[in-house]
């Protein structure tokens, strides 16, 4: 039974359909690994066991009856900490909301719970998800699956490797700057950051709600478009057919290739040599507008994370690490009045952005331009932890900033991903599903 820790959440369905799988079985499996594994406490902040044990005899009976609710029906995954749990504390990686307790689903996890899948427990992430290292000294710091001693990413650390080290079939996450992209391709995952509005954020503790989105992390592109399907209540995008053949790719050089470290930049080249030779036809963009937009990074962001934040952080300062606590104040000094011109020209660069980029079934740019540096470096050196932070999320917040959707894939090359990004999820998973055969 211990490989169906390492399958995809798919084949896991399709197993409990065909009858080889039982999910109480399979969540069994899982309960039993979390507690053994050696990383388990900087993983998952706490399962929900008897939850799960509940799901997964409900879900056992409705195959045995045949009246499955959906492909990943009796799937156990496992959810962010910033997404509220009926009766379970949900305390978004931070001391602020220690004993917080909700009392009803986060949306999604309701709709992914009426569409049958096992909810195993919520895992470690950011404080109030705003760093793209995943370090928190204030809880706990998953380890990158490609070196243990090594960040893994953030804000969804603690997602990512739930699925990294074989402890959930999938893990759901949040994306506001990155925090799904960057540590799933650190840990060699696929990620999917959906468009702002596509999936509920009803029940999911905020950062900044204009740019707040929840995507999965999984094994498959496959496991990214059955995830979304679910928690949106959509029908699955169809991923027959596909073939990277006729397919029109931009490479993003406008701001995505500073600072771009060599085993990114190799991975990134090799994957694109692939994808031209399954049928793509490629060529390199610059856009001033994403220059631009990158600008008002600073005013857009912070501002709308402190003014969330404020009063708690305030009336408890000491309770955060102090430069996660410094990147919200940060939000202090910027007046209403930039806050309000920057998203005015925020959503005309959306459009030429949009415009110059309408003839293409992708834009692709290398997801992270650097590899996990060293935890223990970046909780000791402070300038380094601010250095490494922003080039973690440089090429994510360019998505972000556009207000597209994007799915990063494994390149094959450890922690380093290639990003495709473009307003359409169920293109991007088509898209993706392609390319992913083409980069095994």
């Amino acid at each position: 039974m211990d490989e169906w820790l390492w399958e995809s959440a798919a084949d896991l369905g399709r197993g409990i359909e065909a009858g080889h799988i039982d999910p109480v079985d399979l969540t069994e499996t899982y309960l039993s690994a979390i507690p053994a594994h050696q990383f388990s406490d900087r993983i998952y902040v706490r399962t929900t066991a008897d939850r799960a044990r509940s799901e997964a005899k409900a879900a056992s009976e409705r195959a045995k009856m045949g009246l499955r609710r959906s492909p990943l029906d009796g799937v156990p995954i496992s959810w962010k900490d910033l997404f509220d749990t009926a009766g379970v504390a949900t305390e978004a990686g931070s001391r602020l909301l220690t004993g917080r307790v909700p009392g009803r689903d986060a949306r999604v996890l309701q709709a992914a719970t009426d569409a049958g899948l096992i909810c195993l427990g919520k895992t470690h992430m950011t404080e109030l998800a705003f760093s793209g290292l995943g370090l928190n000294p204030m809880t706990q710091s998953p380890p990158c699956v490609n070196d243990n001693d090594a960040v893994s990413g953030g804000s969804s650390s603690g997602a990512a490797t739930s699925v990294a080290f074989g402890l959930a079939a999938a893990g759901i996450g949040s994306d506001t700057g990155g925090s799904v992209r960057a540590p799933a391709a650190w840990n060699d995952l696929v990620g999917l950051k959906t468009a702002p509005g596509r999936l509920s954020l009803e029940g999911v503790v905020p950062l900044c709600a204009r740019f707040d989105t929840v995507g999965p992390l999984c094994r498959t592109v496959e496991d990214a478009a059955l995830l979304l399907a679910v928690m949106g209540g959509d029908n699955t995008a169809s991923l027959s057919g596909t073939t990277l053949r006729g397919l029109r790719l931009a490479i993003l050089t406008t701001s995505a290739f500073e600072n771009l470290r060599d085993r990114p930049r190799g991975a990134f080249e090799s994957a694109v040599e692939r994808l031209e030779v399954a049928g793509a036809s490629i060529e390199a963009i610059e856009l001033d507008c994403v220059a631009e937009a990158m600008g008002l990074a600073g005013v857009l962001f912070a501002p709308e994370a402190y003014g969330t934040w404020k009063t708690r952080i305030e009336a408890n300062p000491d309770a955060m690490y102090p430069l996660v606590r410094e990147r919200f104040r940060g939000g202090a000094a910027i007046s209403a009045a930039d806050l309000v011109a920057g998203w005015q020209r925020l959503d005309i660069l959306r459009a030429e952005y949009a415009a110059a980029t309408a003839g293409y079934d992708a834009v692709i740019l290398p997801t992270v331009p650097i590899l996990p540096p060293k935890l223990e470096a970046v909780a000791q050196d402070d300038d380094l932890f601010v250095s490494e932070n922003l080039l973690t999320l440089q090429n994510t917040r360019i998505g972000n900033l556009m207000g597209l959707a994007g799915l990063t894939l494994p390149t094959g090359v450890p922690s380093c991903g290639i990003l495709f990004q473009g307003p359409s999820e169920e293109r991007l998973l088509r898209t993706g599903a392609a390319a992913e055969v083409a980069l095994a």
